[in-house]
């Protein structure tokens, strides 16, 4: 095998600067997910038929199509539209920030709606008003059901986020990308920042167990 990791050492600088990037990417996009995900799945559970087959339908759209594809409308082909250029940082978060909305909605909808109706209907009874029902009663509650579905989806972000890459975002994979180009061997380079993604997964992985744990012994 002729593998020579030395001469990735000069770039290891360089490489582990996308970790930032990669980390502010993923986490301004899980915001903007999780909220647009939590009033979509309020959207699903309500009353309100135009809100709920809106959020049916966008539900159906972003889980629906590729990601990358997404992505690729939001950075070639709306600025082809519009006329205004669009950054790759933006067009990044909002492509994924709008998938992962679509996917937290449904885990969020599922997890309000597996709360005992019983809590519901008390509180309805006690005339506490429905906001303060969902806010202080039910979505506490149902936040320690999905609490494992929610990790899953922050990790799957993560590692997702490697197709950035492609709009040139100098995350991690992309940053690999131009070493590999530099020293016109890719494998070291793809290798290094591969076990970056591992680790920064296993850390993940270990702050949802520590979580749940705590979420456990406070019940």
């Amino acid at each position: 095998m002729n593998l020579d990791f030395g001469q990735i050492t000069p770039y290891i600088p360089f490489m582990l600067e996308g970790i930032w990037v990669t980390l502010k990417f993923v986490f301004v996009a899980l915001i903007f997910g999780f909220i647009l995900g939590t009033l979509l799945a309020l959207c699903k559970i309500g009353s309100i038929k135009l809100l709920n087959w809106f959020a049916i339908v966008y539900t159906s759209i972003f889980r629906g199509t590729p990601l990358i594809l997404q992505l690729m409308i939001f950075y070639f082909a709306i600025p082809q539209l519009t006329g205004y250029d669009i950054s790759p940082f933006l067009s990044a978060i909002l492509a994924f920030g709008l998938n992962s909305a679509a996917y937290i909605s449904e885990i969020i909808r599922a997890g309000i709606q597996a709360v005992d109706k019983g809590q519901t209907e008390a509180a309805m009874a006690l005339g506490i008003p429905y906001k303060q029902m969902m806010k202080d009663i039910i979505l506490p509650q149902a936040f320690k059901n999905i609490l494992p579905a929610l990790m899953n989806e922050v990790i799957t972000l993560t590692k997702e986020s490697a197709l950035v890459s492609t709009i040139s975002v100098l995350d991690l994979m992309r940053r690999a990308q131009v070493v590999g180009s530099d020293i016109y061997r890719s494998f070291e380079p793809l290798l290094f920042v591969g076990f970056i993604y591992w680790l920064m997964v296993f850390v993940l992985s270990s702050i949802g167990k520590v979580i749940e744990r705590r979420l456990k012994v406070s019940d």
